[in-house]
């Protein structure tokens, strides 16, 4: 990831309005709801590839304008929304950018496989000794 809380600020822009929720009647006066709007297309943090990635997997993300949205009004504080706002959008960032590793393909060893078929046949001895000792006390 070589992109930084600090260098996304400069990227982002900020849409604040009023919110409902807790804050009594301060509710009715501030614009403590913060709606954060960044364009991936426009930004100079990421490459090409990485742009695509970010467009496919945050799809769901974009408004109509090509912008991923991100809205917090759980703070009375517009600067407390504003800062869990961009939390919010360098976690999608990340886990947007995160390549799983890829898994190699791996065989069994000779020793495990030579240890399973001994303790079965082991398990097939126990359970033929216990089918003899049936019928002789018949």
């Amino acid at each position: 990831m070589n992109f930084t809380k600090a260098g996304l600020q400069k990227e982002i822009t900020y849409k604040t309005s009023r919110s409902g929720g807790k804050g009594g009647q301060n509710v009715n006066k501030v614009s403590s709801k913060v709606e954060l709007l960044f364009s991936v297309d426009n930004s100079a943090l990421f490459s090409d590839g990485e742009k695509e990635l970010i467009n496919l997997k945050l799809q769901s993300r974009f408004n109509k304008d090509g912008l991923i949205q991100v809205i917090c009004d759980e703070e009375r504080s517009q600067y407390l929304n504003k800062e869990k706002a961009v939390e919010r959008l360098v976690l999608l960032l990340t886990r947007a950018l995160h390549q799983p590793k890829i898994r190699k393909a791996t065989k069994v060893s000779k020793a495990a496989k030579m240890a399973r078929l001994d303790k079965k046949r082991l398990n097939s001895v126990k359970k033929e000794n216990r089918r003899k000792g049936s019928e002789d006390g018949d």
